[in-house]
């Protein structure tokens, strides 16, 4: 994304094999090219879209031009050299956009293996959940995918309607509203029930009264900036999970915009870190 040219497979590969070496055996999950929309390439042609965020960008783009995809599963499955390997797919808005990512993740795995490369240990195939249509696909989602990766970012703004980069919408809209947490809290309640893995990245993981709010969701896998990792995790040890899901779930049935001084005032009360 920083190049002025496309990185080959090799390329790719070296940089894959750098994150895995440096990280100790601990897991590491890849997303897939996600670009398009507010981040262009210099080395792909885009035509100007009226709204690039629901454009053609990230899963679509890779489904179209499958040579970019299959370049980086390859090099992503060299770079594994039988280790695990974790991959997530961008703005999967149905649930046949993995099941085709998956097909060519497959081909491209027999391929790599009939020519000698090492098997991953494990494979894991997850999806960015971030656009709203995918929560009503939420029962075959959770056959398909591995794991879910909630986008907080995308997932709000579509949600809403509201352009995550409008000054004017800023203080229009909280993340810290009741549509928002409950939406949330019903995404979360599935993954468990089906037993797959749920994490939340964004801005909202990020800070640290809207990570106790996630919390109180039922989300207990956060992603986030290495520079918020402290302030947060001081946050979530100081909590009751069980009384903040209680509370959470109470509030997300109120008429109100924003549950952000209500939260606040509860973090105050009970000594939580913020």
């Amino acid at each position: 994304m920083v190049r002025d040219v496309y990185p080959g497979r090799a390329e790719q590969q070296q940089l894959y094999e750098r994150v895995l070496d440096q990280v100790g055996g601990k897991p590491v999950t890849f997303r897939t090219l996600d670009v398009g929309g507010d981040k262009p390439l210099p080395y792909i042609a885009m035509a100007e879209e009226e709204n690039p965020a629901m454009g053609w960008r990230a899963i679509r783009m890779t489904l179209d031009r499958p040579a970019l995809l299959r370049d980086q599963l390859s090099a992503l499955i060299r770079a594994t050299d039988g280790r695990a390997l974790r991959i997530m797919f961008p703005m999967v808005t149905d649930v046949g956009e993995l099941r085709s990512a998956r097909r060519l993740f497959e081909r491209v795995l027999s391929q790599e293996l009939s020519a000698g490369v090492k098997e991953p240990s494990e494979v894991q195939l997850g999806a960015m959940l971030e656009v709203p249509a995918l929560v009503w696909q939420m029962d075959s989602l959770l056959r398909e995918a591995d794991f879910v990766s909630v986008g907080s970012n995308d997932l709000f703004q579509f949600l809403f309607a509201a352009d995550r980069g409008s000054p004017d919408l800023a203080r229009r809209y909280d993340p810290l509203c009741p549509p928002m947490l409950k939406l949330l809290s019903e995404i979360a309640a599935k993954c468990k029930a089906a037993g797959v893995p749920l994490t939340l990245c964004g801005e909202m993981a990020g800070d640290p009264l809207e990570a106790m709010a996630l919390i109180g969701c039922g989300i207990r896998r956060l992603s986030m900036n290495a520079g918020s990792i402290a302030s947060v995790k001081e946050t979530v040890r100081s909590v009751d999970a069980a009384e903040l899901t209680d509370l959470v779930e109470w509030l997300a049935a109120r008429p109100s915009c924003s549950l952000r001084s209500i939260l606040r005032a509860y973090a105050q009360d009970r000594g939580v870190s913020l």
